[in-house]
């Protein structure tokens, strides 16, 4: 499992690495050098994509081992450096064949020229490197297009320039010889050579130290989540602990509340409630009498009303333990269309609750 586990994430890592490479080769733009084969087995060097700076001379040169001889100028090395080299073969050594194709073919090019590429070539597949120009249709449904191979022994040596003069990429064009209306190049080879993003930047490096810090990170984090959660459990325990012992002392001993529960008490007991005045007065007072208003304030209470005989009322409110020093406020009147008096009485309220209150 652990085999299956490192080629899982080494598979990861080169995926990673090679969608950087695309990303930073498709949209970083870099120095393009191009070189044309001479006749005599040379080459020259020529800048088609020059960043900001003076244009080089063009500079030839011929191949030893894979090595420029004469060795290449210094400012000629630090162009190269990071660069896409593109080469244009000129020499006798590409094969052109013209082939053709059903037309319904066009989608499969690749793996039909692939699988037959020992019968058009003198080479194997593991030696050759090949591409073919776009197709042309023709009048009897079929597809025309021209077929350019070499040798990879004619590629090496280049792949070994460009790599020791520090390129990004190389690719290789087969120039035809005679272009007509097809395309003046083929494109045989096209290699990147190391990082689109270049040796100072190890990005499968990158990729474990980021890795191995998000481990290490989610580790620390699981022990401190551990630490904590046991300290906050703690604490949870004890704080439990104490509200069951507050909760036992208070069932035993009520009191032991402390002032805010006595004092709390004590306003029950002092304070007057409207429903057992509203309750008294109704006991109190007679069928015949109607409460119009009625005020409670402190330890006082008003009523107005009308009732038939308004001293008598006095003595009735006086009877009820709820009441005591009851008193008018006002005058007692009689206006010609009233049915009875209208009075103003004034008591102190006298709390009393029976058991179980």
């Amino acid at each position: 499992m652990i085999s299956e586990i490192k080629a899982l994430f080494d598979e990861w890592i080169a995926a990673v690495v090679r969608a950087v490479n695309f990303g930073m080769g498709r949209y970083a733009r870099r120095r393009r050098i191009l070189l044309s084969e001479d006749s005599d087995n040379t080459f020259t060097a020529k800048m088609i994509s020059a960043r900001k700076g003076p244009a080089l001379p063009e500079v030839s040169f011929g191949l030893s081992h894979g090595r420029p001889n004469p060795p290449l100028p210094a400012d000629w090395e630090a162009a190269f450096r990071g660069s896409r080299v593109e080469v244009l073969l000129t020499s006798g050594e590409i094969l052109f064949r013209p082939l053709d194709f059903p037309k319904q073919a066009v989608d499969f090019l690749d793996g039909m020229i692939r699988t037959q590429i020992d019968r058009l070539t003198p080479w194997t597949a593991e030696d050759v490197v090949f591409g073919w120009s776009p197709p042309s249709a023709n009048p009897h449904e079929r597809v025309e297009l021209t077929l350019a191979a070499t040798s990879k022994q004619k590629i090496q040596p280049l792949v070994q320039l460009a790599t020791g003069v520090g390129a990004a990429s190389i690719a290789a064009f087969a120039l035809l010889p005679v272009a007509g209306d097809a395309p003046a190049k083929i494109k045989i080879f096209d290699q990147p050579l190391r990082g689109a993003v270049g040796r100072a930047l190890d990005v499968p490096r990158m990729l474990r130290v980021v890795l191995l810090s998000t481990g290490l990170a989610a580790a620390a984090s699981l022990i401190a989540a551990a630490y904590i959660g046991s300290a906050l459990d703690s604490e949870q325990q004890q704080l439990t602990h104490r509200i069951s012992e507050r909760r036992a002392a208070l069932r035993l001993n009520p009191n032991a509340g402390g002032s805010a529960l006595s004092l709390l008490a004590k306003r029950k007991q002092t304070s007057p409630s409207s429903v057992v005045v509203l309750e008294a007065l109704s006991q109190a007072l007679p069928d015949s009498t109607y409460v119009t208003e009625l005020r409670i304030e402190g330890d006082k209470v008003q009523v107005v009303g009308m009732t038939q005989d308004a001293p008598s009322l006095i003595r009735l409110m006086e009877r009820s333990p709820q009441f005591a020093r009851a008193t008018f406020f006002a005058p007692t009147t009689r206006a010609q269309n009233d049915p009875g008096e209208r009075f103003h009485i004034e008591a102190h309220i006298t709390p009393s609750f029976g058991s179980g209150t």
